[in-house]
């Protein structure tokens, strides 16, 4: 965290978000704007829209965004940030949270040294992925966690190539792919066996979803690396970026990944060793919350 005598700048404008369907967490957020009111900070409460709510966030110049919710929210409320360059941290009112700071009884504990400047920005990669056919992009996006490709309802391995920088690497059977960012390392990545990387890492990480005859291990790769994986052989075949909606994918399609231009910063009131402290007992007492971060 910020040392005290060199404390970061203060937030002028606060927007607080929650998604519509959290019925508890949008009733919560009038309360933890008119608080930080109290505290001379300028906030205000909204509803997480997608797009109509990176343009209010542009509109209103905000310089922080603090999301009510469960990791889910935070990866959506991350897509939205990343671009618009604008810090964000978690109060949770979900299932896990592997991405949230903040805790249902400990915001009005930490959230006033938001004026204070008592906090340190923790910046996160993100992924550019891509989804083409030929020379035609399907479409684009930015991935916090990670972007997998794999099979859909059709309990049948898929076969994948995969490159590296251009060149061929390696075919995978099995049920899928999976590219992640280190923040990624403790989502989907985690339950399929791969290594907890630190979260500001600036990697990315390629490892298979139940390989049957093909590689297993998990590759580490540097930040400048470039990954396509092309869909040579497998029955609705699916790419899934975040645990959006599913893309359906075609045989001879590629996805291609890359470190993105984006990166999304986190506030942090405590020592970067609580990751691993909370990591591990979030993992002590959910054995599979790996798969839902």
């Amino acid at each position: 965290m910020a040392q005290p005598n060199t404390p970061m700048p203060a937030f002028k404008q606060v927007a607080v978000l929650a998604s519509p369907s959290n019925t508890e967490a949008v009733a919560l957020c009038e309360e933890v704007a008119q608080f930080l009111g109290r505290h001379k900070i300028a906030a205000a409460s909204g509803l997480l829209q997608g797009e109509s709510t990176q343009q209010a966030l542009r509109q209103q110049g905000a310089d922080l965004v603090i999301a009510l919710g469960g990791d889910g929210t935070m990866l959506r409320v991350g897509h939205i940030c990343a671009p618009l360059n604008i810090p964000l941290i978690g109060i949770n009112h979900g299932n896990f949270g592997f991405l949230i700071e903040l805790g249902p009884q400990e915001w009005q504990h930490y959230l006033p040294r938001l004026a204070s400047g008592e906090y340190s920005l923790e910046k996160r990669m993100l992924l550019h992925v891509q989804l083409r056919r030929g020379e035609q992009v399907l479409g684009s996006w930015q991935a916090l966690n990670e972007a997998m490709v794999g099979r859909g309802r059709v309990v049948r391995p898929v076969h994948l190539s995969a490159s590296l920088d251009g060149t061929p690497l390696t075919t995978y059977v099995s049920d899928g792919v999976i590219i992640s960012t280190p923040t990624g390392s403790t989502a989907y990545a985690l339950a399929a066996g791969g290594p907890i990387l630190p979260p500001t890492l600036r990697n990315l990480l390629l490892l298979p979803v139940a390989p049957h005859l093909s590689v297993e291990r998990a590759l580490v790769l540097s930040e400048g690396a470039s990954i396509t994986v092309k869909l040579e052989r497998g029955d609705e075949a699916v790419l899934s970026v975040d645990g959006q909606p599913p893309e359906a994918m075609q045989i001879g399609d590629c996805v291609d990944v890359r470190a993105s231009e984006h990166s999304l910063s986190f506030v942090r009131f405590r020592e970067a060793s609580y990751f691993y402290q909370r990591l591990l007992s979030l993992m002590a007492n959910n054995p599979s919350a790996g798969a839902a971060a």
